[in-house]
């Protein structure tokens, strides 16, 4: 963390440093739990400054699994012909306006930033030694104002450096964490990935029958990722420390909350 690398000065220390300025405001607040609060101001900041590209993430995913219809009706009538398969694919995308890109490069440019939130609630968090922590931290803090004394990891009577994993010797409850993290995960997806009803406003009608319809690679493919993603994300809440799961949970929330908004602007259309 400390090292004054390229990404640790345009990634981790401003993160370091914002996460550490919530905190000293909970503590000037006389909040209890300063750490935990601090961590959700930070990922509602986080989910805010991320939210023009998210939502345009959002709105591309809601929009192609729209033309679901569509695309499976082109693959059973061009299913021997791959260059017209494609051609009619593109065809179909400009009809709607839709760029198959568009969802890819709003998580392009969101990952070093999710991976640098990541590496810095590891490294506070899940490093036993309080006074290493507080070290390395005064030393890439901005301002003489924001370096702690003292650092307090409780949160409700938990302690964020633990980890569900560490249920038998910490409680049972933990094993809830990773659960909620699974199903928020798995709710957005959902979300994300099922296609509005035929028939309403503005959406796609079907255009194939349930004989006609034909189940190709990437609806499988698709499947699957819903399933293994919140398998794989409680997986990750279940080995890391209860305060990254706080980040993951929130930040999947509001996630949720913004996925609801885009569906009901789609719905609206």
């Amino acid at each position: 963390m400390t090292n004054p690398t390229f990404w640790n000065q345009f990634l981790i220390w401003p993160i370091v440093n914002l996460l550490v300025a919530f905190y000293k405001l909970f503590e000037w607040l006389h909040i209890p739990g300063p750490m935990g609060f601090a961590i959700i101001l930070l990922t509602l900041a986080i989910r805010f400054l991320l939210y023009p590209i998210m939502n345009a993430q959002l709105k591309s995913a809601k929009k192609m699994a729209a033309l679901k219809p569509h695309l499976d009706a082109l693959s059973a009538k061009h299913k021997d012909d791959k260059t017209k398969l494609q051609q009619a694919h593109m065809a179909l995308y400009k009809e709607h306006g839709v760029n198959p890109a568009a969802g890819c490069l709003p998580m392009l440019l969101q990952l070093p930033v999710l991976i640098a939130l990541y590496n810095v609630f590891y490294q506070v968090l899940s490093n036993g030694n309080l006074e290493k922590i507080m070290t390395d931290v005064n030393q890439v803090v901005y301002h003489s104002a924001l370096r702690i004394s003292a650092l307090d990891l409780t949160f409700f009577g938990v302690n964020l450096g633990i980890k569900p994993s560490q249920w038998q010797t910490h409680g049972w409850w933990l094993l809830a964490i990773p659960l909620i993290t699974a199903v928020l995960q798995w709710y957005q997806t959902k979300l994300m990935t099922t296609s509005p009803p035929a028939g309403g406003s503005g959406q796609v009608p079907a255009l194939v029958t349930k004989d006609e319809k034909k189940t190709d690679t990437a609806a499988e493919m698709q499947k699957q990722m819903a399933l293994i993603t919140p398998i794989m994300f409680g997986y990750f809440a279940f080995q890391f420390p209860v305060g990254l799961a706080l980040y993951w949970n929130v930040f999947g929330l509001f996630g949720i909350i913004q996925q609801l908004l885009v569906n009901k602007e789609q719905s609206d259309k």
